[in-house]
């Protein structure tokens, strides 16, 4: 048994969820190989190699590897996964674009977003937008995996550093091209990562509003979320969008304002520990699964809760 597990990082760190997935993959058993990709990423594979649980890290260094695109990625992915029995990585907007893809050149099923491992091949995953859950076993001799990070526990670091190996990267796919990266403000939490999110929906009606939103955010030191229809209206980018379409999170604190709890948002965000929710209609689904509830105008209540947190450093 061996695991092949691919590393997402920002080009200075690798993500925070890459705890998590170490924790997934040792689940399954056997050897875990991590792989970093990129330009210059060996700081990166060296705090990799720290991680308790990665036996081995492979790296390919080329400029056309990061920003990631899945056709470069797959592609050097599905060339060495042979050597492996399962190719796994977190569940994320990268993991999402890139892991379908390498499954069709490799011609295997895959399974996303993985709540729990019964056997090395036998998992539960959430289906019908995390109303229901379903076991599902592979038939195969190839697993291919993503897993949903807040599900496993963070592994810890160790003190002698495995081995690191380099390996020949493939050539580019100039097929595609990067035009722009969402810009996300150094030393603010990650949303998938944080401790608290604060999300925002369509009730604030503009961008200009939504800025409470990023305020409310500041003030708590948490992570900003928004809903796909906050997205789709231009008030932020989809790099926030949580839910069915976006990202999974599971924070301590999840607190939903002008939200009504569409199926799909609640399919992101229904696993975090305690839920508030902040709405002016009484009858909203979102009261339904929230901790606390506060039923009012947003506009009177977000500036408020502000002023209070700031009177309170």
């Amino acid at each position: 048994m061996s695991t092949l597990l691919w590393i997402e990082h920002d080009g200075t760190h690798f993500h925070p969820a890459t705890l998590n997935a170490v924790t997934a993959a040792k689940s399954l058993g056997g050897s875990c190989t991590a792989i970093v990709l990129g330009s210059q990423v060996s700081e990166i594979a060296s705090s990799v190699a720290l991680i308790e649980g990665i036996d081995r890290v492979l790296v390919s260094e080329a400029k056309f590897y990061f920003p990631f695109r899945a056709e470069p990625v797959a592609a050097l992915l599905a060339s060495i996964a042979p050597q492996f029995t399962h190719i796994v990585a977190a569940s994320s907007t990268h993991s999402k674009n890139i892991f379908p893809r390498m499954a069709g050149l490799m011609d295997k099923p895959m399974l996303s977003d993985i709540l729990e491992v019964i056997t090395p091949k036998c998992f539960v995953r959430p289906i019908y937008a995390g109303n229901a859950l379903a076991k599902e076993t592979f038939d195969n001799d190839q697993v291919i995996l993503t897993f949903r990070a807040s599900r496993f526990e963070k592994a810890t670091s160790k003190t002698q550093a495995c081995p690191i190996e380099s390996i020949s990267p493939f050539a580019d796919d100039a097929r595609t091209q990067v035009l722009k990266e969402p810009y996300r403000h150094e030393g603010k939490p990650d949303l998938q990562s944080a401790r608290i999110v604060v999300s925002g929906g369509r009730g604030f009606g503009c961008q200009e509003n939504f800025q409470m939103v990023e305020q409310l955010a500041d003030a708590l030191g948490a992570a900003v979320g928004a809903t796909r229809a906050a997205v789709d209206a231009g008030f932020i980018s989809n790099d926030y969008q949580v839910g069915q379409t976006g990202k999974i999170v599971a924070p301590e604190l999840y607190i939903a304002i002008g939200i009504s709890g569409a199926i799909q948002h609640l399919a992101g965000m229904k696993d975090s520990k305690t839920i508030v929710a902040i709405n002016r209609d009484a009858d909203a689904p979102i009261f339904e699964i929230a901790s606390y509830g506060l039923v009012g105008d947003l506009f009177s209540l977000v500036p408020e809760m502000i002023k209070e947190l700031k009177m309170e450093k």
